[in-house]
């Protein structure tokens, strides 16, 4: 029972706080018509889905929050250092979501911020929690190899930090691009939060990392309830960098950055056709996916959303179980 006790409490308050939530403030972003605006340049079967209340990331990430407090108070647990640079990153890159959001919404421009502009508080975010690593936490530039090319690590020295932020700044663009279809971020999402807490309780004996990625996880459900097909509320981009951010900071405070691959499969592959999509139609003219990211492009090819969401989770799940099999 002491074992659970890191994963029930803030599983079960998160999913609680953040259903009643969301059944409480989704009327009241309908009223004030804070609703979705499908581009043009989306997919147009997608019009529909205008009007959708936005920013139900907030809620997600409150209870999250809220649990994982009432965790460490209740079960009188230590504060550890390295907590603080899971906010930085998970929290700052929620903030920038939420600015787009809040342009997007408040400001009526469509696309939100400029690229120039989130990529530029995205850089300051990954530096700002490699900073806070290497400074607070005296963590090392070594990157953990599991054995692999017969190699436990690898020292990168100085190249190691600007390495990082690309890999930051890309895994949690690469989340944001998934958040496209109802339900798909948040079960690729909660699928890894599983893996962490299996990871965190079973391998790494980590109380804090099994617990906030419980408490994640329970606000994740807490949303699905209302975010699957059809959704009634959609995580906006305050949702899907928190998301990122998240992920990423567990597996950096795990000190396993190279597992950020196998984990977040999926989203590295809805950025990787993006970017091969642009690349082959400004070489060609051409286009290799009917529409990137590529889940548009199951859909162009007659998927249900739900068939998509089901795949994809699927993907993630097998990926994520033989990632914990190997280390295991």
């Amino acid at each position: 029972m002491e074992t659970l006790y890191p994963i029930l409490l803030p599983l079960a308050g998160s999913f609680l706080l953040s259903a009643v939530l969301l059944k409480i403030f989704i009327p009241v972003l309908r009223k004030v018509k804070l609703g979705q605006k499908i581009l043009e340049i989306g997919p147009s079967w997608h019009k529909c889905k205008e009007g959708t209340p936005v920013l139900g990331g907030l809620f997600f990430v409150l209870s999250t929050l809220v649990a994982f407090l009432a965790w460490a108070i209740l079960g009188g647990e230590g504060v550890d250092p390295a907590w603080g640079g899971i906010a930085i990153l998970a929290l700052c890159s929620c903030l920038t979501g939420f600015i787009d959001d809040y342009v997007k919404l408040f400001k009526k421009r469509n696309k939100g911020l400029t690229a120039k502009q989130k990529m530029a508080l995205q850089i300051l975010t990954a530096a700002a929690f490699l900073a806070y690593r290497a400074l607070v936490l005296d963590a090392g530039t070594a990157l953990k190899l599991y054995g692999l090319f017969g190699l436990e690590s690898l020292e990168l020295s100085w190249f190691y930090y600007p390495l990082m932020i690309v890999v930051i700044v890309y895994v949690i663009n690469c989340a944001n691009l998934t958040d496209g279809i109802d339900g798909l971020a948040g079960s690729v999402s909660l699928i890894q939060c599983v893996f962490f807490i299996c990871a965190g309780c079973l391998l790494w004996e980590n109380v804090g990392l099994t617990a906030l990625s419980a408490a994640l996880a329970g606000g994740l459900l807490g949303f699905l309830v209302f975010n699957f097909h059809p959704a009634k509320i959609f995580m906006g981009d305050t949702g899907s960098l928190f998301l990122g951010g998240f992920t990423v900071a567990l597996a950096f405070t795990a000190d396993a950055e190279l597992l950020l691959i196998p984990l977040c499969l999926i989203w590295i592959i809805e950025g990787v056709s993006v970017m091969l999509q642009v690349f082959f139609f400004k070489l060609t003219g051409k286009r290799i996916f009917k529409m990137a990211p590529i889940h548009h492009h199951f859909e162009m090819c007659k998927w249900s959303e739900v068939r998509v969401v089901f795949t994809f989770s699927f993907v993630t799940a097998v990926s994520c179980g033989l990632t914990f099999w190997l280390l295991a």
